[in-house]
C-alpha cells in the first residue's frame, strides 16, 4: 500500500503522515501538490525518524502521478468527509492500493476526485464532520491494514 498526501500545508501534519506510514507498513508516501518536504525541522520534530525510512517523492503534479499509479496498475482510494461515499468499514481495497488525503479546510479538489477508483469516508460520531489530516490518515490506515 501507498499514500499521497496532497496539498498540506502544517509541517507537523506532514511528519506525523510519515509516522503514520511506518506504523502501518506503508510502501512509499508522495507528497503532492505544494506538501513541503524534508528536510524541514516541523516535519523531523513529528515524524521521529520516520522520514529517514519511508521512501518518499515530492509530485507536484498529481493528476499525472494518478495516471502514472493507474497505469501500473494500482487502485486510487481517496478519502473524503462525505458520509454518501461508503464507509471505510464497509469495503476492502487490494493490497496494491493507493491511498490518497487532501487538507482538512479544502478535501480533495473534484478532479482529483474523479481520478479515485473509489471514494471512502471515516465515520464519525460526534458533532464535527472532519479530522485533522494526519489522524484521518491514521484512522484510515489502520482501519485498512487491519484487514
Amino acid at each position: 500500500m501507498e499514500v499521497v498526501i496532497h496539498n498540506i500545508r502544517s509541517l507537523f501534519n506532514i511528519g506525523a503522515c510519515f509516522r503514520n506510514c511506518d506504523a502501518f507498513g506503508i510502501q512509499h508516501l508522495y507528497l503532492a501538490g505544494y506538501t513541503a518536504t524534508p528536510p524541514r525541522p516541523e516535519i523531523t520534530k513529528t515524524a521521529l525518524g520516520a522520514d529517514q525510512v519511508i521512501p518518499w517523492s515530492h509530485e507536484p503534479d498529481i493528476l499525472a502521478l494518478l495516471a502514472r499509479l493507474k497505469q501500473e496498475g494500482k487502485t486510487i482510494v481517496a478519502f473524503e468527509s462525505d458520509p454518501s461515499f461508503p464507509s471505510v468499514d464497509a469495503v476492502d481495497v487490494p493490497e496494491q492500493a493507493v491511498v490518497l488525503f487532501g487538507n482538512e479546510p479544502d478535501g480533495l479538489p473534484a478532479h482529483v476526485l474523479a481520478s479515485a477508483d473509489r471514494c471512502l469516508y471515516i465515520p464519525m460520531k460526534g458533532t464535527k464532520t472532519s479530522l485533522n489530516v494526519s489522524v484521518a490518515c491514521g484512522v484510515a490506515l489502520y482501519a485498512l491494514t487491519r484487514k
